[in-house]
């Protein structure tokens, strides 16, 4: 009686853990709170098992924790609902998962002593071992709002013109983007980058203003030169722009910087300037049109909708302030041989751990993929305590996946991001899970066959739940607004 007791109580001791923390059934989770990420896939230090879990808890307590838990296939019926992976079915391929690198977030990393500033990029960009593998990059071509100024790379007095952009320089980038960038690629040599204007230069806009206005037609070509020098010019500094949009946020005209673009702007640019250009000089870069909300799929659909834009057109940009993530796979049914990306989305400061968490999982990580985006992409990398540095005007509240002051703390976005980036490099193809509403999932197949499912336990209780992947299940328990990422060959 006393051994049958003793049996019971570690039982439910561990049942007390798992639906606490847990990632599967098994035995005791190990907790990290250190909130550093112990993701080393070569480490040899853990039980043997078919399917490895990597967890994160809204408690806080566990960050993207590999579980030292057996989970192995096994022929077994139960009652359990089942998430069926079909890599037989396969969707779009990968392009990656990453941050956007503002000027304000190169400076704050460029800052850091040499060593520690070393060994955040390896921890970040690195594809090797106890790192997270960033491998896609948003930059602003001048100034975003998460500038500590304004600049373009032409500068001028708005008196007047500079049609020959002879006063054109990287200067600005010089400091810390540009050396950032060059560490990073160090790391990471097929890092893919885009590259988004919040404006034009003032000269060349309207209202001769950094905020608001729009681009003067008459310098629709001067401005798909500027785009040329820019490519060109980083391609000098060893840095390749595997692709731009001409406008961030073309409907906000309310930003620090920021410019207006109407749809049907943007398809004359593209069609009549920018493409061209680039054809001229045997620029490769993908131009991707639309980088704003979800809930205007018109406007990507009019610039693809015209005909001598829309060859020169790579495919539609979104992010998610407004509308719905299902806007994406609206525009991909009209334009099926057009790519769809996701370019940006915040979260806002102080946050909610649990609640960004899930929001971002749902429809970002998951939600994105599922709505065929080629990459998902956070706002933003870095930022101080005081969510600086940033423009007057520009964003006050961005909470960066790092916080840099005295210490580096890691938030909410980091695992968010980490829990698709370290498992699903570039080349990985989506394959078919089928969706449950509690349950949100997407399922990949990397390039050397591996299989990754990452899900989230979007209810308000403790899930337990079956993975069937040829015939075979792995039971699997997640606590209420746990992510769990599992992997196996």
């Amino acid at each position: 009686m006393e051994l049958l007791y003793s049996i019971i109580k570690k039982q439910f001791a561990a049942l007390v853990l798992i639906l606490f923390y847990g990632c599967s059934t098994g035995n005791e989770i190990v907790i990290n709170n250190n909130g550093k990420t112990d993701i080393d896939t070569s480490s040899t230090n853990y039980v043997n098992t078919d399917v490895v879990c990597w967890l994160t808890s809204p408690t806080q307590r566990v960050y993207l924790k590999r579980n030292n838990i057996a989970l192995n296939f096994e022929n077994k019926t139960n009652n359990y609902e089942t998430i069926t992976v079909d890599d037989s079915k396969q969707f779009q391929s990968m392009d990656g998962f990453g941050f956007a690198l503002t000027g304000g977030s190169a400076y704050l990393i460029n800052r850091l002593p040499v060593v520690q500033r070393d060994s955040l990029l390896h921890e970040l960009f690195d594809l090797k071992g106890n790192h997270i593998g960033i491998s896609y990059l948003r930059i602003s071509l001048g100034a975003s709002d998460l500038n500590s100024y304004v600049y373009s790379y032409d500068d001028i007095p708005t008196t007047g013109t500079d049609t020959l952009l002879t006063s054109f320089s990287l200067t600005p980038d010089s400091y810390d983007l540009i050396p950032v960038l060059k560490s990073i690629i160090a790391i990471n040599p097929t890092i893919k980058i885009l590259a988004s204007p919040w404006s034009a230069p003032a000269w060349m806009k309207t209202n001769k203003s950094f905020v608001g206005g729009s681009l003067k037609k008459e310098y629709f070509g001067v401005y798909a030169d500027y785009f040329v020098k820019y490519i060109q010019g980083m391609k000098e500094q060893g840095i390749t722009i595997d692709a731009i949009t001409p406008q961030n946020e073309p409907l906000n005209p309310y930003n620090n910087p920021s410019m207006y673009m109407s749809a049907e702007d943007q398809a004359g640019f593209i069609g009549g300037y920018l493409g061209p250009r680039f054809a001229q000089n045997n620029i490769s870069t993908k131009i991707i049109c639309y980088d704003h909300n979800c809930d205007v799929p018109s406007y990507p659909i009019t610039v693809l909708s015209d005909p001598i834009a829309n060859p020169y057109v790579d495919g539609s940009a979104f992010h998610l302030y407004i509308g719905d993530i299902s806007a994406l796979t609206q525009v991909h049914n009209k334009f099926p041989e057009k790519h769809v990306y996701f370019t940006e989305q915040w979260v806002g400061g102080p946050g909610n751990f649990s609640e960004d968490l899930k929001w971002h999982m749902r429809n970002l990580i998951i939600g994105a993929p599922r709505n065929w985006s080629r990459n998902v992409i956070e706002w933003n990398l870095a930022s101080d305590p005081l969510y600086k540095p940033h423009t007057t005007g520009g964003c006050t509240t961005c909470q960066g996946g790092l916080t840099i002051g005295t210490e580096i703390t890691r938030n909410v976005s980091y695992y968010v991001v980490a829990h698709a980036s370290k498992f699903v490099p570039q080349g990985s193809v989506r394959i078919q899970s089928n969706n449950m509403t509690s349950l949100p999932n997407v399922a990949y197949k990397t390039p050397n066959g591996n299989k990754v499912l990452i899900v989230l336990n979007d209810s308000q209780v403790s899930q337990t739940f079956n993975i069937q992947f040829n015939g075979s299940i792995v039971t699997a328990t997640l606590a209420t607004g746990a992510v769990g990422t599992y992997f196996w060959p």
